[in-house]
């Protein structure tokens, strides 16, 4: 196998804090332990993915993988609700409207495609890819900046518990896109809101023996 060089330093490490490789509170030593790749893209890496969320920065400890609690994942779903939801709806308005929504069906058949791939590295950036979308469907450009969660700590979080059988994602997301295609608001807010609450049924019950209550 080829070792990762340079260039390849932050998808090598994206994907081992994001696909738990790295458990939370794994130190900047064990982070930058990627065999040929120099020290200095690593700390590159490692403050990109501090600005999405998955990696901290403290003056004492450096840099770490989140810390996160029962609480904190909790949190993370309900933060996800009212954004998404939102989007969902106002986008299926705007199409109602006539607008848009040949971008949506590419990136519905891309995430189609990795799911039937089982793409484990392409399907999470295609799901971020399709809300993308659907946000910017909405037309609404401060959107993107309502707080909601950082795709990391959301990412890391189903690929841990396993989330929901990524077939399942799959026709849901279909579903939803069908309804804001089709210029539904109440269905494509029913289905979000939905497919947010299943999303989060099993999380709790698979991390409560490893993330602390608090």
């Amino acid at each position: 196998m080829t070792e990762p060089g340079p260039s390849h330093a932050e998808p090598t490490i994206r994907t081992r804090v994001l696909g738990g490789a790295y458990p939370p509170g794994s130190r900047r030593r064990e982070l930058s332990d990627v065999p040929g790749v120099p020290r200095i893209p690593v700390r590159e890496a490692l403050a990109r993915l501090t600005g999405e969320g998955p990696v901290v920065n403290s003056p004492r400890r450096g840099a770490s993988v989140r810390n996160l609690s029962l609480r904190d994942v909790a949190a993370l779903f309900d933060l996800r609700l009212r954004p998404e939801v939102f989007a969902a709806r106002r986008a299926a308005e705007s199409r109602a409207g006539g607008r848009g929504g040949e971008r949506l069906r590419e990136l519905m058949a891309a995430a189609e495609d990795a799911t039937r791939r089982g793409d484990t590295d392409e399907i999470p950036a295609a799901t971020a890819a399709l809300r993308a979308e659907i946000v910017a469907l909405t037309g609404n450009r401060l959107l993107p900046d309502a707080p909601q969660p950082s795709p990391g700590p959301v990412q890391w979080l189903f690929t841990v518990t396993g989330g929901l059988d990524p077939r399942v994602r799959r026709a849901e997301h279909q579903d939803i896109c069908a309804a804001i295609h089709a210029g539904g608001p109440d269905l494509a807010d029913a289905l979000a809101h939905a497919h947010i609450g299943r999303g989060r049924g099993p999380s709790p019950a698979a991390l409560a023996e490893v993330l602390p209550a608090e």
